[in-house]
């Protein structure tokens, strides 16, 4: 019993030094974005600002207009979030519940390609965008999120534990395949539903390498990618540059914290269907 107790004291003091030091950096850029001008870069280093400031925060939005950057964000983020869920929902049910030729070969072809680096379907995926008019375009930032090979995984395998009785009974009723999904389907899987989503907003809002690629015109940049733009014009106002990346990690921190509990419960249950 007193080995148990002082492996359990050394687990959570183990996880304490882990959380202090992944917590350390961002507090102390929240605390940084608050300084002065000049206050960040004096030696010894400052962890609390002189006195609190929010010039950085307001010359970002007047000075530098990231507002228009950041409401880039929020329409590429929100627009890939709702067509990756309801895209990724109707084909993850169409593999779990529909009969058609060819579904399990077409599947396993599929899963195939989760081994394969996201980074390696970017050239090709730019020349088609290309071809079809979208670079420069939100269309083409949003379209990687359209139809994930993870996402339609989890939602199938989710989607297997849907009682098959529940979806002849709604047939039998005359309900079509599309209002089955929506009206018998989607309140069964609402939690890994929520698990896509937040984990689509997060990608997508955290997304520089695509962004940078598809976009070329600094009016339609990303928050990322316009930071990063301005990370080289303004390397020395460290400050400045904390507030920005406080702005750009904020509503990604937010999300993930109202969504926790349905992210995680989503993952644990889709992992033990079928």
């Amino acid at each position: 019993m007193k080995r148990r107790h002082v492996d359990s004291l050394l687990l959570h003091a183990a996880l304490v030094v882990g959380a202090v030091a992944t917590l350390t950096p961002l507090a102390w850029m929240v605390s940084a974005s608050l300084m002065p001008a000049g206050d960040a870069n004096r030696f010894p280093p400052r962890f609390l600002p002189s006195h609190v400031t929010f010039e950085h925060y307001v010359a970002l939005f007047t000075r530098l207009d990231l507002a228009r950057h950041f409401l880039n964000s929020v329409i590429v983020t929100l627009t890939a979030m709702v067509l990756s869920v309801l895209i990724n929902g109707l084909a993850g049910y169409a593999f779990a519940k529909l009969v058609f030729p060819g579904r399990e070969r077409l599947f396993r072809s599929l899963t195939l390609a989760l081994v394969v680096p996201a980074q390696v379907g970017m050239l090709p995926l730019f020349l088609l965008l290309r071809e079809l008019g979208l670079v420069n375009t939100y269309a083409g930032v949003v379209v990687p999120y359209l139809a994930s090979v993870l996402g339609i995984f989890m939602i199938r395998q989710y989607v297997l534990g849907v009682p098959d009785d529940l979806l002849h009974a709604a047939r039998v009723d005359g309900a079509g395949e599309f209002r089955i999904f929506w009206t018998v389907v989607v309140p069964v899987i609402r939690p890994i539903l929520v698990t896509l989503a937040t984990f689509t907003f997060l990608s997508a809002w955290n997304d520089f390498m695509w962004p940078l690629i598809v976009l070329s015109d600094d009016r339609n940049y990303t928050l990322p990618v316009a930071l990063a733009n301005l990370l080289g014009e303004h390397v020395q106002d460290t400050e400045l540059m904390m507030a920005g990346s406080v702005l750009t990690i904020l509503p990604a921190l937010l999300v993930f914290l109202l969504f926790q509990r349905a992210y995680v419960r989503g993952i644990l249950a889709g992992s033990v269907k079928g």
